[in-house]
């Protein structure tokens, strides 16, 4: 079993306990190279929190550019809040296969 260094316990610890304490936001998991869910459905004005729990380094780029993460090394996360109804695709720049999908509806 790896050691898990202070520095990045600290910072698991302290991303948990901001997702805690705001409403509404979701986690999307990168894991094994996937995105995990693939597919996830919020309503407009939801956060979506992107934690890498990979060994490898990642990005959560938008197809259409309309957002993106730049690198992420294991451990770190990326905040995003989606405001408009859509459907956002999305991938990693550094892993074109790895593919997830946000759909957001009106949140009224």
């Amino acid at each position: 079993m790896k050691k898990i260094s202070t520095s990045l316990l600290a910072v698991l610890v302290a991303s948990f306990a901001l997702l805690a304490a705001t409403p509404g936001a979701r986690i999307v998991h990168v894991k094994d190279f996937a995105f995990q869910p693939a597919t996830l459905t919020i309503s407009a004005g939801q956060r979506v929190t992107f934690q890498n729990d990979d060994d490898e380094a990642h990005t959560v780029t938008a197809t259409d550019k309309s957002f993106d993460s730049a690198g992420l090394d294991s451990g770190q996360s990326w905040t995003h809040t989606f405001d408009k109804p859509g459907t956002y695709a999305y991938f990693c720049a550094l892993h074109p296969y790895m593919k997830g999908k946000i759909i957001v509806k009106s949140s009224q």
